[in-house]
């Protein structure tokens, strides 16, 4: 009765680690989905003001070195949220359930007990 009881614990254990980890991982997937539309308002904002600057001093956004302004506007607003992105990645590897139980296994390993 002993096994049969820590049989049932151990797969009520897992199913519960199963669902801790998909919701950490459903956790991660939102904020990265936050931080890509944020990441996504901010670089257009700056670009946008930073080509109003331009336009106020007669300066044409197209030109080489305007241009090569706004790329880099963008890769230095862009940079944190892709350092995060990466950091919620590792998160999201890191996130693994426990080991499923193998009932028949324990239930071999424990079979001279049972029966004899």
């Amino acid at each position: 009765m002993g096994q049969l009881v820590s049989d049932v614990q151990q797969v009520l254990d897992y199913q519960k680690s199963k669902k801790t980890t998909n919701n950490k991982r459903l956790e991660i997937l939102q904020q990265m989905a936050k931080d890509e539309q944020t990441k996504t308002n901010l670089v257009k904002k700056a670009l946008a003001e930073q080509r109003a600057k331009y336009g106020a001093a007669g300066v044409n956004a197209s030109s080489t070195s305007a241009g090569r302004v706004l790329q880099r506007l963008r890769k230095e607003t862009e940079q944190p949220y892709m350092d995060k992105k990466l950091a919620n990645l590792e998160k999201l590897k890191n996130t693994k359930t426990t080991k499923k139980p193998n009932l028949l296994k324990t239930l071999l390993s424990r079979f001279d007990d049972i029966v004899g």
